[in-house]
């Protein structure tokens, strides 16, 4: 079972409206383990970035909005997010690199003081949301002590709702003292907080996830929502699975991809923690339902 962490989000560059909230997971049993999606013709993309163009180049600013500050996040993060192509830019390759760096501008100021790191945090709430849908990222993660990178969702309705009520779906997290293990968890009215809701997903052997590219995703429909690493499905959540509390997967979603440095789950980095880091995306896919 993974350590409680707080929840992260911010207002900046997302829609107007709440402040910052937190929440903690835990994983719990799961249902559809070992089962591969089924083989059938892929639905057409309704969305998505293979992150084509020339290399340190700044994403493509029609699909994403870059936010920025050092707040923390609700959670202690020791990153400032930039909309610099230090932090976040193509690799010429058809990759996205988010980097976290240490910093090396005394005028930018977290929450704690003189922020220690910069990274990136992108997100699509302005650009584009959709209700339902295969959502599916090929990722090579960072690793090290203190180091959470996320591919995740919120609901579009987070500015007049606020959260947990908007709902929240983390496709995929790691946190660096775990190098073998991802976790995706939901998060809503009544089973936020230590109640979240979902499982983590262990490689074979023990190999860690920063050694390659991997691909994660959910498949969401109105009767639940299903996670997978690398076509293999390993959690499936539906209504029944709340405790009676409402299910708040009815509405479109937004996508936030972000590498954060230190936080009350991951904890800081350490001795041992090198510097840049990167979260390297290979694409961004969206599909209807089929």
């Amino acid at each position: 079972m993974a350590g409680h962490r707080l929840r992260r989000w911010s207002v900046r560059g997302l829609v107007c409206g709440s402040a910052a909230a937190l929440a903690v997971g835990v994983l719990i049993n799961t249902t559809g383990l070992g089962v591969h999606r089924a083989d059938a013709a892929p639905a057409a993309l309704s969305w998505s970035d293979d992150f084509d163009g020339a290399a340190g180049s700044a994403p493509d600013s029609s699909r994403w909005t870059l936010e920025t500050g050092g707040g923390g996040n609700g959670n202690h993060e020791l990153q400032y997010y930039t909309n610099s192509t230090d932090n976040a830019a193509l690799d010429g390759a058809g990759n996205l690199v988010i980097t976290a760096r240490k910093n090396t501008d005394p005028n930018l100021n977290c929450w704690n003081g003189p922020c220690q790191f910069t990274s990136a945090r992108l997100n699509t709430a302005q650009t584009f949301t959709q209700k339902y849908g295969r959502f599916e990222a090929r990722i090579k993660i960072p690793r090290g002590q203190g180091i959470w990178p996320a591919f995740w969702m919120l609901g579009d309705d987070l500015g007049s709702t606020g959260w947990p009520g908007s709902g929240e779906i983390d496709i995929m997290e790691n946190v660096g003292k775990e190098p073998a293990t991802v976790h995706g968890t939901i998060h809503g009215p009544g089973y936020s907080g230590a109640g979240g809701i979902g499982a983590a997903y262990n490689l074979p052997d023990g190999k860690p996830f920063a050694d390659d590219f991997h691909t994660f995703a959910v498949d969401w429909s109105p009767s639940g929502i299903t996670w997978s690493v690398d076509g293999q499905n390993y959690q499936t959540r539906t209504p029944a699975d709340v405790g009676g509390n409402k299910w708040v997967y009815d509405h479109p979603f937004f996508i936030i991809l972000n590498l954060a440095v230190g936080g009350d789950w991951p904890g800081s980095p350490d001795a041992g923690t090198s510097f840049p880091q990167t979260m390297t995306v290979d694409y961004v896919h969206v599909s209807a339902q089929n």
